[in-house]
């Protein structure tokens, strides 16, 4: 069995299937909408504006976030997720196993609208994929290693699984995110 094609298969159908399709033509509106009051609420947002213990990020828009994470935790919005996912989930790992640029939530620039911020989750996910397609078997069985902190151990597939279920969940907790405001506001974008 091709277990790399199995991996990238699994995330690929998902993505191209599901997701991507669902974010298509998302809105700055839906990319900043949450269905609970704003002070309960983790988003991107203007420099100075955040609502968290710690705003990461440079440029005009940081995104909220504390550690440790408040209880319970706030809901995010779409641009939260698609900040996570560029950052901590796909971005780090594009780099730190396969060589692209450098993601950490402090210095990343994060987009303060919706087509900028597909643009960057489009492309951290390539370069991740990209990567995921070239382990051989003895790539997939490696460990690791320290830049992955407690999976340091585990071996490479291991960590590809966990990046595939990162990227479902968040994905489909965005695309239910579309459908409360497609629910909750009429074709002029007002409640």
């Amino acid at each position: 069995m091709d277990w790399t094609h199995q991996l990238v298969e699994q995330l690929d159908f998902h993505w191209n299937g599901h997701l991507r399709p669902r974010l298509e033509g998302l809105t700055d509106d839906e990319y900043h909408f949450s269905p609970a009051p704003d002070e309960r609420t983790w988003d991107v947002r203007p420099r100075g504006t955040g609502r968290a213990g710690v705003q990461g990020g440079v440029g005009d828009v940081t995104i909220d976030f504390a550690h440790p994470e408040p209880r319970p935790a706030p809901l995010t919005t779409i641009a939260w997720r698609i900040g996570h996912l560029v950052v901590g989930v796909l971005g780090a790992r594009w780099h730190s196993h396969f060589g692209g640029p450098p993601h950490d939530y402090m210095t990343h620039r994060y987009a303060g609208d919706a087509a900028g911020g597909l643009a960057q989750l489009d492309r951290t996910y390539a370069g991740w994929m990209d990567g995921v397609r070239q382990l051989d078997p003895d790539g997939l069985a490696r460990p690791v290693g320290e830049s992955e902190g407690h999976w340091a151990e585990y071996p490479m597939a291991a960590l590809v699984l966990h990046i595939n279920r990162e990227v479902i969940h968040h994905g489909a907790e965005m695309c239910l995110l579309r459908d409360v405001y497609a629910h909750t506001h009429n074709s002029a974008g007002t409640p």
